[in-house]
């Protein structure tokens, strides 16, 4: 199936994106909380004096789903030679996403003085989550999932795609 373009490709991308972002958020904010808060999320869980462990270990899991729900679905239609350095690409990318999440947990708990269940949730699950997913929408199309469609006969592989 070729991959739509122009405005109507990025808007599919884009949603899917989004979707699998939705599911990939529940998994973040489920674990993390269940490891910061416990199950009552009114107590403090097993890594409630660690809360950078505990969110990078819910992150770490929701990577998993976000590499498998954007490589199969929001990125499906894209040909793709499998190549170590895109995992690598993938893996550098998520870290740098990770450390934008992180920071915004950092600074309130420790700059600003704010910990429990909103303040840690608005910054590390939201606001981080909302920055990383940009960065990750802007990387991820461009050199983690980039179309790599062969040329077909000397015309760019966009062109063909929209000819046909």
């Amino acid at each position: 199936m070729a991959e739509a373009t122009g405005v109507v490709g990025l808007v599919r991308r884009g949603g899917a994106f989004l979707v699998v972002g939705g599911v990939a958020f529940l998994v973040d904010a489920v674990t993390f909380n269940l490891l910061t808060f416990g199950f009552a999320l009114s107590g403090q869980g097993p890594l409630y004096d660690l809360p950078l462990v505990s969110k990078s270990i819910a992150i770490v899991l929701a990577t998993v789903v976000t590499y498998v729900g954007n490589r199969y679905w929001t990125f499906s239609a894209r040909h793709l030679e499998r190549r170590f350095s895109r995992y690598a690409l993938f893996v550098l990318l998520n870290v740098v996403a990770i450390g934008i999440q992180l920071g915004c947990l950092a600074f309130s708990r420790y700059v600003l003085g704010l910990e429990g269940v909103v303040a840690d949730n608005i910054s590390g699950t939201l606001v981080g989550q909302a920055l990383a997913t940009v960065f990750r929408f802007v990387t991820y199309d461009k050199w983690v999932f980039p179309d790599e469609t062969p040329e077909v006969e000397g015309v760019p592989h966009r062109a063909a795609q929209s000819a046909g």
